[in-house]
């Protein structure tokens, strides 16, 4: 198992050889910096702290005392990812995109879109009401009154307006469609949570970590033309 830290950039679809389409989500895989190694002597359990972004301004003492433990530069956001995989690597020492392959099967792990305090018609797809002038419902909560001998509260779990997004999400057995280590980019077949520019997780399938997808080879677009070079004339005597 192995995990590494990336940034959702956004969806766009690719090409096959033969003219298969691959909706993917590109994510932007920078080096993720080991910054500390987390043993079952000391800790308690293993894994790594892995800092995400280079960042050198508003940086706290606090912060930046950690970073200059391990000798690293500072990074904008600190992580710690879990894998037997990844554990032989070293502080100091980066995870790149390149751990991952085409046609791997990933979960990806993210935060969805938060869409603060919602009614109940966007929150829970409840029916609004008659849209006419005297009605006076439109996009209420609804009778809240129950019947019988329990008709003296509200019970837990009814639908109410509230608190909207934000959750820690996760969407499991995607495919890695293709992996660029020299643009820092992971092509991932499907959608992925979260809005665009957030932080993501990707990690080994829980249910099926060795399953292999089948990926055709992609097409590669304005791929440079070698030009022959015409042979010398020979000089006119």
């Amino acid at each position: 198992m192995k995990t590494i830290i990336g940034r959702k950039i956004g969806m766009t679809s690719v090409f096959t050889e033969d003219g298969t389409q691959y909706p993917v989500s590109v994510i932007e895989v920078l080096p993720n910096v080991i910054v500390q190694k987390k043993t079952v002597e000391k800790d308690g359990y293993e894994s790594l702290v892995v800092g995400y972004e280079p960042k050198t301004k508003n940086i706290n003492k606090a912060i930046k005392g950690i970073f200059d433990k391990a000798n690293v530069g500072t990074c904008a956001e600190l992580f710690e990812v879990k894998g037997d995989e990844i554990y032989s690597f070293e502080v100091g020492q980066s995870l790149t995109c390149d751990l991952f392959a085409a046609g791997d099967n990933v979960d990806v792990q993210g935060t969805s879109k938060g869409r603060g305090f919602s009614g109940v018609i966007k929150r829970y797809h409840k029916h609004i009401g008659p849209k006419g002038h005297g009605s006076g419902y439109h996009r209420q909560i609804g009778s809240l009154a129950t019947n019988g001998r329990c008709n003296n509260r509200v019970h837990k779990g009814k639908p109410m307006g509230g608190h909207f997004g934000n959750y820690t999400r996760t969407i499991q057995n995607l495919t890695v469609v293709a992996v660029y280590p020299d643009k820092n980019a992971i092509l991932i077949k499907g959608s992925v949570p979260g809005p665009n520019k957030s932080i993501v997780k990707i990690k080994t399938a829980v249910k099926a970590p060795s399953l292999k997808h089948e990926v055709k080879p992609l097409l590669v677009r304005n791929k440079p033309e070698v030009k022959e070079e015409a042979p010398a004339q020979e000089e006119a005597k």
